[in-house]
């Protein structure tokens, strides 16, 4: 499987701006510029797509690592925030909000922690990952 997408670009880095469209157009020529990345500027930027990558690649994980388990998830809410330091990607925090009849913490944390080590997404990251999981 590969899935794809593109950007354009015109411009410095500072005055220009680009586009953004994926393979399924969910973006479709979806805005950015340095403002939107580094400022307040409408429009998304590259750490908040990892950061929709992230959070998406480790929920979708972890159901799965929940239904093997015998478990069926009613809710998992995930947030994820990446930090830029410097010009590098340093950390990805991942915090789950989980809502999931008859698991005992212990099962929940494990399987939440293994989730975070397997998802694709948090394979292909080689910097700091963390995790914060709470079962409602």
């Amino acid at each position: 499987m590969k899935r794809s997408a593109k950007a354009v670009w015109k411009g410095t880095v500072k005055e220009g701006s680009g586009v953004l469209t994926t393979q399924s157009t969910t973006l479709n020529e979806t805005q950015y510029s340095f403002k939107s990345r580094f400022e307040d500027g409408v429009g998304t930027n590259p750490e908040e797509l990892l950061a929709a990558a992230h959070a998406g690649c480790f929920t979708m994980k972890t159901s799965a690592l929940l239904s093997e388990a015998g478990y069926n998830p009613e809710t998992l809410e995930t947030d994820c925030k990446i930090s830029l330091v410097d010009g590098k990607v340093t950390l990805s925090e991942l915090t789950l909000n989980a809502k999931i009849p008859g698991i005992s913490e212990e099962d929940f944390q494990k399987i939440a922690a293994e989730a975070k080590e397997t998802c694709p997404i948090s394979v292909a990251f080689s910097f700091e990952k963390t995790l914060t999981a709470t079962l409602a």
